[in-house]
C-alpha cells in the first residue's frame, strides 16, 4: 500500500467524517434553527478558506505542490468566472433561506469554530511545509465523505421544512461535483515527497481532521446547551 493510499484510509476513519452530528445531518434531523445556526457557522469557513489556501500556496516551494494547489485555489474562486466563485454560490444558499449574507458574517462564532478557522490557518501556514501540505491532503480527501452526509440531509430537509422548500442547494451540489479533482490534485502534490516528509504529512492531517472534528462537536454541543438553555460562550 501506497504512502497516499495509507492516508487517505487513515482520513476515512476519522471522526471529522464519522460522528453522530453528521449522523443526525443525513437523516435530516435538524431543526430548522439548527438548520440556520449551522448554515452561518459554516459561512465562516467558506469566507476564509481561500485565504488560508492562498498562504499555503505562497509557501510552497516545490512546483509540483504549488501547481496542484493553484488548481484548487482558482477552483475556489470559480475558475475565472466570478458567478462561480464558492462564496458567492453560498451567498445565493444563504438567501435562500431568508439569511442576508452580510448579517450572517457578523453573526458570533462558536469557539468551536474560530478553533476550527484559526487552527486550519495556522496550519496551513506552519513553518513545516509537509505538515502544511499534509493538512490540506486530509482537508481535500475528507470532503466527497462529507458532501455525502451533508447533502441527503440538505435535501430531506428542503423536501420536509415548508421554510426551506425554496432553498437553492447548487452550492453543495456544485462543490460535491468538484471533489474528486481536488482530490487528484492533492495526489499530485504529493507525488514526489521523500520518505522522511511521511510523518509530519500524516501528523499536518491528523491535526487538521482533529480540528473539524471539533467543529462538529461544537454545532452538536450548541444544540444539546440550547435545549437547556444554557449558554456556550
Amino acid at each position: 500500500m501506497s504512502f497516499t493510499t495509507d492516508l487517505k484510509a487513515q482520513v476515512l476513519q476519522h471522526g471529522a467524517v464519522n460522528n453522530s452530528y453528521l449522523d443526525r445531518f443525513r437523516e435530516g434531523e435538524l431543526s430548522i434553527e439548527e438548520f440556520r445556526h449551522f448554515s452561518t457557522q459554516f459561512f465562516v469557513f467558506v469566507k476564509h478558506f481561500p485565504r488560508i489556501l492562498a498562504t499555503l500556496l505562497a509557501n510552497t516551494h516545490d512546483d509540483q505542490a504549488a501547481d496542484e494547489l493553484a488548481v484548487i485555489l482558482a477552483s475556489e474562486l470559480g475558475d475565472g468566472d466570478p458567478k462561480r466563485r464558492h462564496e458567492y454560490l453560498y451567498h445565493k444558499f444563504l438567501r435562500s433561506i431568508d439569511i442576508d449574507p452580510q448579517e450572517a458574517s457578523e453573526v458570533g462564532r462558536l469557539n468551536s469554530t474560530t478553533a476550527y478557522i484559526e487552527g486550519l490557518a495556522d496550519l496551513y501556514g506552519h513553518k513545516d511545509y509537509h505538515i502544511a501540505l499534509g493538512a490540506s491532503f486530509g482537508l481535500e480527501h475528507m470532503a466527497i465523505s462529507m458532501w455525502d452526509l451533508l447533502i441527503p440531509g440538505i435535501l430531506k430537509l428542503k423536501q420536509t421544512v415548508p421554510e426551506l422548500v425554496k432553498m437553492n442547494t447548487v452550492y453543495w451540489t456544485f462543490h460535491r461535483a468538484l471533489e474528486d479533482q481536488h482530490e487528484d490534485a492533492m495526489m499530485k502534490a504529493l507525488e514526489n515527497m521523500p520518505a522522511n516528509a511521511y510523518r509530519p504529512l500524516s501528523d499536518g492531517c491528523n491535526r487538521a481532521l482533529d480540528l473539524l472534528e471539533g467543529f462538529w462537536i461544537g454545532l452538536d454541543r450548541q444544540r444539546i446547551a440550547s435545549a437547556h438553555d444554557i449558554p456556550t460562550h
